[in-house]
Parts: C-alpha cells; sequence; structure tokens
C-alpha cells in the first residue's frame, strides 16, 4: 500500500506543478521534479534498506517508485507544450 501511496502522490504532484506554472518555466521545473523525486526515492531506497531488505528485493519496487512520476511528469511537460 506505501508504494502506491508514493507513486499516487509522485504523479498528483508532478501533474499539478506542470499544469500551474507558466509555460516558460515547465521545462526548468519538469527537471527540478525529476532530481527532487529521485532524492525521495533514494532516501526511501535508503529506509527499506535500513529495515533489513535487501537492494535486490528493494531495486524494482524503486524503479517503479521512480520511474512512473518522472514518466508521467515528462509526459505532461510533452501534452501541455503542444
Amino acid at each position: 500500500m506505501r508504494t502506491v501511496i508514493f507513486i499516487v502522490v509522485g504523479v498528483v504532484l508532478a501533474a499539478a506543478l506542470l499544469r500551474w506554472i507558466p509555460m516558460p518555466y515547465r521545462t526548468w521545473v519538469a527537471g527540478l521534479f525529476t532530481a527532487a523525486w529521485l532524492a525521495v526515492s533514494a532516501w526511501n531506497l535508503r529506509t527499506g534498506l535500513s529495515h533489513g531488505y535487501t537492494l535486490a528485493e528493494e531495486l524494482p519496487i524503486h524503479v517503479a517508485l521512480f520511474g512512473i512520476p518522472v514518466a508521467v511528469a515528462w509526459g505532461v511537460w510533452w501534452w501541455l507544450r503542444r
């Protein structure tokens, strides 16, 4: 359930940021969101590893935790610039 919450929060945050930021700043905001979400994902990975999970167990989950919101952010960026 926690994984779903992280993904939903990331998707909603990315979509909201890119929707309400003025057009000239959207590329910058998408890049900033990518960097910030990487930091959040790394922190969450570190937390999982410190609780005894192995990297092999955590990595597939964190690929989705990072990849889905970032893909949505850049997809929204691309869609809004058309």
